[in-house]
């Protein structure tokens, strides 16, 4: 069955996703609607080409989601319509519902609607889950095109029992502590402000480093997961360790960088003492539905385990279930436009195959 895209946010990611779709010539994906935050384009033929672009700056409609949608209620389309959103927004993540009460199917990479506000995300499920209702896909909010979200539905579906869920789900972290704490004899020794300069000159981090180290993007990946998992994580139910020294919380992002050495004796001290034990630092989250608690903190890892042996900016994510006591390990680049593109499209793809007819 062939669906309808319609795209909320062509920024870096929303883009990646259309030329993917027109690269690979999708006989299952047709995109017919495109918006950014100002103007909107509906088209009666799917893109071919780039010149979305130029339509979006010419020959577009102001943008608003109540016009978006009624123009493509308005359309009629034969076909099942998915909106993806590829925003950030709060906005944007609190109107799903609408979009599911129209029939239109979800997918997104946007976290807000998962991580935020517990009825909300109650909503979407309870509007997603009856018997012939839209559906709503969300693989890319964790681990972007790694099988995180359908990995976990399976093990929750089938009925195994979740014990525990670990990981390193920041790219930026995973990148800044796999370069600073290392039992590699064979590494230069770097100080943590070091590593955090190079990470944000690289892309890795977000503009303000600090939005990476106060834990909270992985928080919001905790709260996603523990919710799938079944537990009524909230923001603050979840105990955060936020890695920014307090007398650098609230300076300006260029006073914070400058200041930022000052601490590296504070870093150095915590990774000597894991070193001293055969041990690494590294960021992650937890979800322990057992002891219904979830965390995110700087932690220590013996040489032995998985998470010791990352490289560069991989996530990874461990799952121990009763059935996987051992548990099973997803790892692989978590962060980029081309793979959280490709994890839309395979959502897309699912719903494709599911409302074949």
């Amino acid at each position: 069955m062939v669906v309808n895209v319609a795209i909320v946010g062509v920024g870096l990611v929303g883009s990646e996703f259309i030329r993917q779709v027109i690269a690979t010539q999708s006989k299952k994906i047709a995109v017919v609607a495109v918006a950014n935050s100002r103007s909107m384009h509906i088209s009666d033929s799917p893109l071919v080409d780039d010149s979305w672009k130029d339509q979006l700056l010419t020959s577009a409609s102001p943008f608003t989601l109540d016009a978006f949608t009624a123009s493509l209620a308005a359309s009629k389309a034969a076909r099942p319509t998915v909106v993806l959103d590829c925003t950030s927004n709060e906005t944007v993540a609190a109107y799903y519902p609408t979009w599911l009460r129209a029939g239109f199917h979800v997918v997104t990479p946007n976290k807000k609607a998962f991580s935020g506000d517990l009825n909300l995300y109650k909503e979407i499920v309870q509007l997603s889950s009856q018997p012939g209702s839209p559906l709503v896909y969300h693989e890319s909010t964790v681990g972007a095109g790694l099988p995180v979200i359908n990995t976990l539905n399976d093990l929750v579906n089938t009925g195994d029992k979740i014990v525990k869920i670990e990981g390193i789900f920041s790219g930026t972290l995973s990148y800044i502590f796999n370069n600073f704490s290392t039992l590699d004899k064979s590494a230069k020794p770097v100080k943590f402000s070091e590593v955090v300069s190079v990470a944000k000159e690289l892309g890795y981090t977000e503009p303000d480093p600090r939005d990476d180290l106060n834990g909270m993007d992985v928080a919001r990946k905790v709260i996603i997961l523990g919710r799938v998992a079944g537990l009524d994580l909230t923001q603050e139910t979840v105990n955060v360790e936020n890695i920014v020294p307090e007398e650098l919380r609230n300076l300006p992002t260029s006073e914070f960088m400058e200041k930022l050495p000052e601490f590296d004796a504070h870093f150095e001290k915590l990774n000597q003492e894991a070193i001293q034990n055969g041990q690494v630092l590294r960021y992650v989250g937890l979800v322990d539905p057992v002891h219904g608690k979830s965390s995110v903190t700087l932690a220590r890892y013996p040489a032995s385990h998985p998470f010791a042996s990352l490289k560069g900016s991989d996530n990874i994510i461990a799952f121990t279930t009763e059935r996987f006591p051992n548990p099973l390990i997803i790892q692989g680049a978590g962060a980029g436009a081309a793979v959280t593109a490709f994890g839309i499209y395979s959502d897309i793809l699912k719903i494709a195959e599911r409302t074949r007819q």
